[in-house]
């Protein structure tokens, strides 16, 4: 490695900020999660969705950043990688999930089939996350 990522820092730095990015991701869904579901009815639900997926979209996009400057330091062995392969699918279902969840009116339409994509969301996200863990492990 060359230039910023040959410091001994730089890449444990990205995955701090690779995992603040999840956290404030995962968190803020659980949190958006349990609304729809009743906890903390006494919150405007519309009030809270659009916090909290403001937030979940910034953690988004750090950990977005982050895990490609992390995946551009060694691209052939994380392509080679079972765990990342899984995880990227995951995240692609992950966000095809979120697209759907959106059109049908999101939090506004909170029916049988929203409250399964919100669990199918969490469910998506964990696995996502184990995924990231087991990378090192491939």
């Amino acid at each position: 490695m060359s230039g910023l990522f040959a410091h001994p820092w730089a890449y444990p730095a990205l995955e701090v900020a690779h995992l603040l990015g999840i956290a404030l991701l995962l968190g803020n869904l659980v949190t958006l999660e349990l609304r729809a579901f009743g906890r903390g009815s006494a919150l405007p639900l519309q009030d809270m969705a659009r916090l909290s997926l403001g937030i979940a979209l910034a953690g988004f996009g750090l950990a977005g950043a982050t895990g490609l400057a992390m995946f551009a330091t060694q691209p052939q062995e994380l392509l080679a990688n079972r765990a990342f392969t899984l995880k990227m699918t995951l995240l692609m279902l992950a966000g095809c999930n979120a697209a759907a969840f959106h059109a049908r009116g999101g939090v506004g339409t909170l029916d049988a089939v929203a409250r399964a994509q919100l669990v199918l969301s969490s469910v998506l996200w964990i696995a996502v996350l184990a995924c990231g863990r087991w990378i090192a492990y491939r």
